[in-house]
């Protein structure tokens, strides 16, 4: 059987291929964002220095990397409204489920960037800083994390860009995005090497793009960082040049 080109050019121009790309990444770029704030947070308690928060930031993140994203879903869609009564009503969609359940998942991961990150900070700055008579979260986020996120960012937006991939995960869970879109097209025409190609294409596509992104987020960082940490801590002295 040979590969109908119109068949396939019909599948990348479609609204259902276009609208299931939309609805792929702006799920990935949600969940990470809510991914980033969470895990911060854990990450926060990963370093601290009272044993308690360290054990509960250490048993999040070990939990949720664990146990498997799919399941997590599966716990959230299909056991969630089981427990709760309020998860029965319409406001529950699948795609509020999949940011949920991927969010929860990926925070752990973002823990132990952002942890590393943070760690990666010579403890000179800490001291410095508060030797300037700073307070502890005014070193934290105009010392400290402004030199962090330019460690976290390359591992940060691998993550995103496995996120973008994991989404299709959601399939079990009824949500519409590229990947359940081309296999409903397969499952009526049996046609798999043309949507399945087309699929591929917009993968392509948005992960070119998602990289390209990065790289201009890391060279504008570096040059930011460059020019800017001496200025807000007054503990470096840099100069910004461009890369």
């Amino acid at each position: 059987m040979d590969f109908e080109w119109d068949m396939f050019t019909a599948a990348l121009t479609s609204s259902a291929f276009v609208h299931g790309a939309m609805l792929s990444v702006g799920l990935a770029v949600c969940a990470m964002v809510l991914a980033s704030i969470v895990g911060f947070g854990v990450a926060l308690l990963r370093i601290a220095s009272n044993r308690v928060a360290t054990a509960v930031g250490g048993a999040y993140v070990w939990f949720f990397r664990a146990i498997p994203t799919l399941l997590v879903l599966l716990l959230i869609w299909n056991a969630g409204p089981q427990l709760l009564p309020a998860l029965r009503d319409d406001w529950f969609t699948p795609f509020l489920a999949a940011l949920i359940g991927f969010s929860v998942v990926e925070a752990a991961y973002m823990a132990e960037i952002l942890r590393s990150a943070l760690l990666s900070v010579d403890d000179g700055q800490h001291l410095a800083a508060r030797a300037l008579g700073l307070a502890p979260h005014k070193v934290l986020f105009k010392v400290v994390l402004p030199q962090a996120i330019k460690v976290a960012i390359p591992p940060s937006g691998n993550e995103l860009i496995a996120m973008l991939k994991y989404t299709s995960l959601a399939s079990v869970i009824s949500l519409r995005e590229l990947l359940t879109t081309a296999q409903s097209q397969v499952s009526v025409t049996f046609r798999y090497a043309e949507y399945y190609s087309a699929a591929l294409v917009y993968y392509l596509v948005i992960v070119s793009a998602l990289m390209a992104v990065q790289q201009v987020v890391e060279r504008r960082y570096r040059w930011i960082s460059a020019g800017r940490v001496g200025q807000v801590s007054g503990l470096k002295v840099g100069t910004a040049v461009p890369v």
